[in-house]
């Protein structure tokens, strides 16, 4: 194993997971990041070691480091060289591998679904495996970050794409208490086809994919939004043909009354000194977030029918940059450090 020369001032950090999209796209933010320093990047066991520019040809000249393979012993050799993991890996295998790297005490912010279901026993019915790792759930911190209240601790999780796109498009109806008593929100949200990994499959093929609906009911992220929100939700998810991006329109019930005043006031408390969430006077678009770290948010309302869109980047602030954002506020930087295209633009 070699690491990248290290500098002391800086947050020490490695990816694992770094072949894939969510982990490229944080390996790029860590170069850029003046605060941290990318000292290494690791894939599956079974890989070759290959230049990350091999991986992503874009970026040769720009982000010359090598992605090696990982084995779990190497966890021992990182103690006091690496600060935080950032773990951009399957569910299964994130959960296998943080309490090794926090024994060495690493921090780790993950962006799998490992640790954000608060509930063990869903696990097996959402995710389709047992969670081995009890005292790592009640210890992980849920890094939703524009509604982030309590202190980031050594292990972090990153919500999921979707979650954070329904979440911050509803959450602030719910903290003002808008929402009818009875109302169940009904959630359809397109991604693009990026979401499903860099790993080739005929249904995620873009030449195969066209628009259609899939996880009825069952979607892991169902229960995820309802952790957040504090009630069931109708959420169905879609497979749309453009590579990156996440659009969520969510249509619920207001109590008798509300005005439009109140909702717009709503939005503008909850959001008004988050950097990352643009309040929009139009229906947003996929193609303005693509690449970018904000979720857009709009809104219309009939009576007490109100209907909510919300746009963002799938890799970015559903994964990514969201991850940074968690790595930025928990080693005391400056939240957006890294988030904006610089060298890598």
């Amino acid at each position: 194993m070699s690491l990248t020369k290290q500098s002391t001032a800086k947050v020490r950090s490695i990816v694992l997971g770094a072949a894939g999209y969510s982990g490229a796209e944080l390996a790029v933010i860590l170069a850029r990041n003046p605060y941290f320093e990318l000292c290494g990047a690791f894939a599956s066991a079974g890989r070759k070691t290959q230049p990350f520019s091999e991986l992503y040809p874009r970026y040769k000249q720009q982000l010359d480091i090598d992605v090696q393979p990982w084995q779990d012993e190497l966890a021992t050799e990182l103690k006091g060289k690496i600060d935080v993991a950032f773990l951009a890996l399957p569910h299964e295998a994130s959960e296998a591998i943080t309490p090794i790297l926090l024994a060495q005490n690493i921090d780790v912010v993950d962006l799998s679904g490992a640790f954000r279901l608060k509930q063990i026993e869903q696990y097996p019915e959402y995710y389709g495996y047992a969670h081995q790792h009890p005292e790592l759930l009640a210890e992980a911190v849920y890094s939703l970050m524009e509604w982030q209240q309590t202190a980031l601790p050594r292990l972090i999780s990153v919500p999921g794409c979707y979650p954070t796109a329904c979440s911050l498009a509803l959450m602030p109806l719910v903290q003002a208490g808008l929402l009818a008593d009875n109302c169940v929100p009904v959630i359809n949200a397109t991604s693009g086809v990026s979401g499903a990994g860099r790993k080739a499959a005929l249904s995620t093929s873009f030449c195969e994919v066209g628009l259609s609906a899939y996880g009825f009911f069952k979607h892991r992220h169902r229960p995820e939004i309802e952790q957040n929100l504090g009630r069931k939700v109708v959420f169905t998810p879609h497979l749309g043909n453009f590579k990156r991006g996440i659009l969520a329109t969510s249509v619920v019930t207001l109590n008798a009354g509300v005005t439009a005043e109140q909702v717009k006031h709503a939005f503008s408390q909850a959001y008004a000194n988050k950097p990352l969430v643009r309040l929009l006077d139009h229906s947003p678009n996929v193609a303005d977030v693509a690449g970018t770290p904000y979720c857009d948010i709009y809104w219309q309302q009939d009576g007490e029918q109100l209907v909510v869109v919300s746009a963002l980047d799938n890799l970015l602030k559903g994964a990514a940059a969201q991850a940074m954002q968690a790595a930025n506020v928990r080693f005391g930087k400056p939240e957006t450090a890294g988030l904006f295209a610089g060298v890598f633009s």
